[in-house]
């Protein structure tokens, strides 16, 4: 790969390339934030991937948030059921899921010029296997 691109595209800047592996199975939820300008940071959280677009299922809470708060988020969408073990399959990863969104409410509170945050997906493997994020945007406050 590295002595094809200059080849191919002999103008770019290539300063290496970075590899990952490939993640299957899991559930994919969003964690997001925006900067509401009467409520400061929102969180919000969800079903991921497509299914946010499609169901528009989610959850919001003010920043900071605690655990109880971070509860009533997940339990409080219509497909949490999803998440908890649904016709045979396993629960999700919900303790991590919880994590992740407290740290999420933790980076908002401590970095105020963060404007948008959201992962998109974030993997929930089954009970104990933890999350992994495939996708993240952040945008500053200009």
């Amino acid at each position: 790969m590295m002595a094809k691109i200059p080849e191919r595209v002999p103008n770019a800047n290539l300063e290496g390339v970075q590899l990952q592996r490939m993640v299957s199975g899991g559930k994919e939820v969003i964690v997001g934030m925006i900067q509401d300008p009467t409520f400061g940071p929102t969180l919000m959280f969800g079903l991921g991937g497509i299914y946010v677009e499609i169901l528009k299922d989610v959850k919001f809470a003010i920043a900071p948030v605690n655990e109880n708060d971070v509860a009533s988020m997940i339990s409080g969408i219509r497909t949490h059921k999803l998440l908890e073990g649904s016709r045979g399959s396993a629960p999700a990863d919900i303790p991590a899921i919880k994590d992740i969104i407290l740290r999420v409410s933790q980076l908002v509170i401590d970095f105020p010029e963060i404007n948008e945050f959201e992962i998109n997906p974030l993997i929930v493997f089954d009970e104990g296997e933890g999350a992994l994020a495939v996708d993240m945007r952040l945008i500053l406050k200009e």
